[in-house]
């Protein structure tokens, strides 16, 4: 069982990459955000709520087994945080318009302004997990302004 948890929290082994591992690992959110625009928002929405309650215990379990508050190589939170990121938004399927939710949603995440650090604060693995869901947040309302500004053009 353990290997299973620390197999999906290290995002099937993305999270080990030596070098920015929580980009590396968000990487995988990328294809799911893809997939699930695709769908109903409706769907968006319950797939991501249950994606990211089902990884509050995992990214938990694996940050008791790693050892450290939010470890680097715990990436499901990135991973299934980043579809909040474009939730809804149709038009973020477009290539240009993904890369950007995707940058704006590193910088977030890796700067930690408020209220992100304080998300993260919370303790257990419902913090691990919530302060990259109000990055994703944060990015969702920048996303909606740029594309609203492309549209536009």
């Amino acid at each position: 069982m353990d290997n299973v948890v620390m197999w999906l929290a290290t995002g099937l082994g993305t999270g080990l990459s030596p070098w920015a591992s929580g980009t590396v690992g968000s990487l995988l959110g990328l294809p799911l955000a893809w997939w699930l625009l695709g769908r109903t928002r409706g769907m968006q929405i319950a797939v991501t709520l249950v994606l990211l309650l089902a990884a509050v215990p995992v990214c938990h379990l694996a940050e008791q087994t790693l050892g450290g508050k939010d470890d680097g190589r715990i990436v499901l939170d990135e991973i299934v945080a980043f579809p909040v990121a474009v939730l809804g938004q149709s038009t973020a399927r477009h290539p240009v318009a993904m890369a950007g939710a995707f940058v704006v949603y590193r910088l977030l995440d890796a700067t930690k302004p408020p209220p992100v650090n304080q998300a993260e604060a919370v303790p257990g693995g419902l913090g691990i997990v919530l302060d990259d869901s109000v990055a994703g947040a944060m990015s969702w309302l920048v996303v909606a302004g740029g594309l609203a500004l492309w549209r536009r053009r």
